[in-house]
């Protein structure tokens, strides 16, 4: 009998810039400077997307979402993963739970825990207790515990929709 889950991995690291606002899991968080990038640099958001693709085998962020697309400039991250989730339930797909993890050495990250898993649980279209949002730093080791960008990890189950037909 073949198990029809999945169990896919997302990595994303920006740095800070200034004049740009901070957004980590669809969660805008003070601080005096933001994250580069093309979209609105959402790492946790950007990692999350590329674990959902990549757990439904197709392939990553960069290939659905390109950033030489205009459309995409300053785009709120938050719809990727609605458009991930989309994609994935038309494939017959459907997120089981997730593991996210933000590396930074500042801002603290912990206070804004309960309101990353609520925006996020929201999007995946799941209970916020199969969302798990947490924070670490690099003890100050490498470009992140010099304060010079965060990173962001997640892992995703997923699970084929129990009546979906398949081909091959």
């Amino acid at each position: 009998m073949k198990l029809n889950i999945r169990v896919g991995q997302g990595y994303d690291v920006h740095p800070f810039a200034d004049g740009r606002k901070l957004i980590l899991g669809g969660v805008e968080i003070p601080h005096e400077r933001g994250l580069a990038g093309h979209s609105d640099a959402d790492v946790l958001c950007h990692a999350l997307c590329d674990a959902l693709l990549g757990a439904a085998g197709l392939h990553d962020i960069g290939a659905h979402f390109p950033d030489t697309d205009e459309q995409y400039k300053g785009a709120d991250s938050t719809r990727f993963v609605s458009l991930c989730v989309n994609l994935l339930a038309q494939l017959g797909w459907s997120v089981g739970n997730v593991d996210v993890t933000v590396i930074a050495q500042e801002p603290k990250v912990a206070p804004f825990v309960p309101l990353m898993r609520q925006r996020l649980a929201e999007l995946l279209l799941v209970d916020e207790d199969e969302v798990n949002v947490k924070a670490t730093t690099t003890e100050r080791l490498g470009s992140i515990g010099r304060r010079e960008g965060i990173a962001a990890q997640a892992v995703v189950l997923i699970a084929r929709d129990p009546g979906h037909q398949t081909t091959g």
